[in-house]
Parts: structure tokens; sequence; C-alpha cells
């Protein structure tokens, strides 16, 4: 039994194969009200769920592989006919889903729980990494370092989740995907962002190969204007969605910050 891949709708681009810029109204809508100064909390918190949900579930659709079934339903007490025949989501795939103190640490908690409401919850387990940028003498971002981390064992051929709401420079992505390499042969390396910029696709493409990225938004506001009339990824080379700091323009300000309401 077979069915025609699940497919997304998604912007076009010239990135490759392996990044995938959902085009969702309703999630474009709620993202842009995230971004909004004047949402706060609870709300703020609120938006990030319902982004997550909807995003995981993007990503399980698309990337995890489905197996034939039969099911009783509770017709079956009154007629042999009463059996549910189809693909569903293969309940057995292993999953790790990391957790990247501290703007990941809610998102990562969405995605383990839709997660554990869909598989088999004893193939899905939830790292910790503790992630920070470095900078020079001039605050510019040089990479960045892991601090502290709780990892639960090995990946051999897990789906690697990577809850991570902005992709700005990939630096701390870059890395924490890294460390995971070296511990063992995953089956998907996959990172879930609410917004990216052409330069997080570039240093995650080149430091990562074979990554997969999902994102809701595209945001490459620091672009010539005429740049921003073609297709993304058309003018790589001059695309950019990152000010003097290095912060995602437009993007939403820090979203670490207000996730956790403390400004440190």
């Amino acid at each position: 039994m077979s069915t025609p891949p699940y497919r997304i709708q998604e912007i076009e681009h010239r990135y490759g194969e392996g990044v995938h810029i959902l085009d969702d109204p309703f999630l474009t809508t709620q993202l842009a009200r995230l971004c909004a100064p004047a949402t706060t909390q609870p709300l703020f918190n609120a938006l990030i769920r319902q982004l997550y949900t909807s995003l995981i579930r993007a990503v399980i659709n698309v990337e995890y592989p489905q197996v034939a079934v039969e099911i009783d339903t509770r017709m079956k007490a009154t007629t042999p006919e009463g059996v549910f025949r189809g693909l569903i989501v293969d309940r057995d795939a292993p999953t790790v889903v990391v957790d990247i103190a501290r703007a990941g640490i809610l998102p990562s908690q969405v995605c383990y729980d839709t997660l554990n409401s869909i598989l088999n919850p004893a193939v899905v387990r939830q790292d910790h990494l503790i992630v920070a940028r470095t900078t020079d003498a001039q605050a510019q971002v040089t990479g960045a370092a892991i601090s502290g981390s709780k990892i639960g064992g090995p990946v051999d051929d897990c789906f690697v989740l990577f809850p991570d709401p902005m992709g700005a420079t990939g630096g701390s992505l870059s890395t924490a995907i890294a460390n995971y390499v070296e511990l063992g042969k995953a089956r998907r390396l996959i990172t879930l962002n609410l917004i990216v910029t052409p330069e997080f696709i570039r240093t995650l493409q080149a430091r990562c190969p074979g990554v997969i990225i999902y994102a809701l938004r595209l945001d490459r506001g620091m672009s010539p204007p005429d740049v921003l009339d073609t297709v993304p990824g058309t003018h790589w080379d001059r695309e950019s969605g990152l000010d003097a700091r290095q912060y995602i323009v437009p993007g939403g300000g820090g979203f670490g910050e207000l996730m956790n309401n403390s400004w440190v």
C-alpha cells in the first residue's frame, strides 16, 4: 500500500532541496503577531506553542515513515468489516528532540509533547544543551560554545530535531548539530525554526552537510531593493538578513528574553 508523498505549501527559493520555508497564511499571520512590539506574556508563549505545534506536524507529515496497519474500530463488534486498513505514521520511529537553552526550551517541549502523543513514548527522548554565541571585541559573532548538556544516549538511526526559533548566523545550531554528529549516524538531522536568514542557511549547509531546515519565514531585510525583488537565493551572495550586531531584520527581537521575561 502506498500513497503519493505528503507535500506542504512552500515559498519558491533557490537554496536547495533541503530547505523548506512554509507558505502558510495562518502561520505567517500568527508569526507577525508574535514579532509585534505589543505582544508580551502570556500571549507570546501561547503563540509559540501554536506555531511549533504546526511546525512539528509539518515535519512529521513530510519526513516520518508510514506503515500499513489493520486496526479494529468499535464497529468490529457488530460487523467483520469494522476494520480500518491504511497508512499511519510509524509510531516506532526513534526520535531525539534537542532543547537549546534558552530560546529553544519551550519549542522543544512543545515538539517533545506532540511527538509523545503520536509516537510510542518509549522511542522519544529530550536532550538539553546550553549553547551561547561567542563574540569578539567588536561584538561580532565568532561562533558558539556549549557550556553544559544532558544527553540521553546515542542517536543512531534516530530523527534528531533541533527546535530553535531564530536562525540568525547559524553558529549556535551548527555547533549543536556537530556535537550530535559525533554521537552516531542519525537518520535525519532537522532544524525547526520560526525565522531564518540567508546567512543561517549558508552556514548550516556549509558546516552540517545533509541537514534539513524547516522554517515559517525567511527574513532578508538588509538586502538591496533589487535583490528583494527576486526569488530568494537568486542572488544569495548579495542577500542579508542581519544588521551590524548580527540580529535578524525585520526579525522579532530577543525571543529568549521574551519567552522567559528575563532580560539578561
